[in-house]
């Protein structure tokens, strides 16, 4: 564990692996059109591998980590990176529908095992008071696949051939496994405890603030994706960017997570139940904010910029809750809570997809998105009202 105020090494190349994954989840809604042309499907068939990624997240990614928990954790995640890079690698060869839909699954069952099985470790690897840093340093490389790996992996298969975007993403795993295999200490393996037996980390979820704290990521991110899964369509229809604009603007967003990402780390450090109320009613404002101003161009990316900030730096705080509340199954209470941002993912774009297609159309998607964090909010705060706060429970 290292006492230094520095992020050691491997946490950043735990950031590089985070961020292969999250190039890969997301890069498909870039090249989708030409997926379906390719292919001979339709839009809405090509959807479905956006679909099927994220039930192998939600379903798949538990029952693995189940699995994993009695082996070694270096060897886990270079694992889980070779079964990624295999994945991509089917994907970048498949010339019919049906194979690459099963090797969207088959990349996408490495992502929640490895986010969570990672963050745990990546833990590990820090002080105590460095814990949220670490977290969020990890999940760095999430929002840097949204400012750099999904727009060049999109720039790189429109222009050329989509097989090559997945050969990219591959290329990003080996980098990443490589560095893994080298970099990872075997201390780092040995100071996350072993896994316990299967049906004692499923005991874990008896505990009534784990169940709450998945619940509260579940609610408190639906209005990210409500918002960002549309606010291409909302950028050029209301505020009245041209459609060769739409990249900078996601760009602009794509620096308000990471910065949102880097300030949320350390705040949860600072006071875990600040963060957890603050963020969310930050981002509320930000949404109303970019609902307001949304028809005044430059108003509306300031806006939008404003929440990637305080949007994103909600991911620490809600991940350590998580994790301070699954200690008895640390790698599965992590890991579910991957699944419970993919649910609101999934959430998020039902509503917005509902909203864009009524009456009412992109100018209300903002508010829409306010909903169920608003939800959410009144649940985090019934939950750290009611519960016992003993000495050193709550920071």
């Amino acid at each position: 564990m290292s006492s230094s105020s520095k992020m050691p090494i491997q946490v950043w190349i735990l950031s590089l692996s985070s961020f292969a994954i999250g190039t890969a989840e997301f890069v498909i809604a870039g090249i989708l059109s030409q997926v379906a042309d390719t292919l001979g499907v339709t839009p809405g068939q090509a959807g479905r591998l956006i679909t099927a990624y994220a039930l192998a997240v939600v379903i798949g990614g538990p029952l693995l980590t189940l699995w994993l928990a009695r082996f070694p954790k270096k060897r886990v995640l270079v694992g889980l990176m070779a079964l990624f890079i295999a994945g991509n690698l089917i994907s970048a060869f498949a010339n019919d529908y049906s194979t690459l839909l099963v090797s969207r699954v088959v990349a996408g069952v490495t992502q929640g095992p490895f986010y969570g099985i990672g963050a745990v470790v990546a833990t590990r690897l820090v002080s105590e008071n460095q814990t949220g840093q670490a977290v969020g340093r990890m999940f760095a490389g999430l929002t840097l696949a949204n400012v750099l790996g999904v727009p060049a992996g999109a720039w790189i298969g429109n222009r050329g051939d989509w097989h090559a975007t997945f050969l990219v993403v591959a290329l990003l795993g080996t980098m990443a496994m490589l560095a893994l295999a080298v970099m990872l200490p075997r201390e780092a393996s040995a100071t996350v405890p072993r896994g316990e037996p299967m049906r004692r980390q499923l005991a874990a979820f008896k505990e009534p603030q784990l169940l709450a704290s998945l619940a509260i990521t579940t609610l408190g991110w639906v209005g990210f994706m409500t918002f960002y899964g549309y606010i291409g369509p909302i950028a050029e229809h209301v505020a009245g960017f041209d459609r060769g604009e739409l990249s900078g603007v996601l760009v602009v967003v794509g620096l308000g997570l990471v910065v949102g990402n880097a300030l949320g780390g350390r705040t949860a450090d600072a006071s875990l139940r600040g963060s957890l109320i603050g963020w969310p009613v930050a981002m509320i404002a930000a949404l109303l904010a970019a609902g307001w101003l949304a028809p005044y161009k430059w108003a509306f990316l300031a806006a939008a910029f404003v929440f990637g900030v305080t949007s994103f730096a909600n991911v620490p705080s809600l991940q350590m809750r998580v994790m301070k509340y699954g200690q008895a199954a640390p790698e599965l209470a992590a890991t579910a809570n991957i699944s419970a941002f993919n649910i609101a993912n999934a959430l998020g774009g039902v509503i917005g997809g509902a909203v864009i297609d009524s009456s009412l159309g992109e100018a209300a998607i903002p508010f829409a998105a306010t909903l169920v964090p608003m939800l959410a909010l009144l649940f985090i705060v019934s939950q750290e009202w009611r519960r016992s706060s003993p000495s050193g429970m709550a920071r």
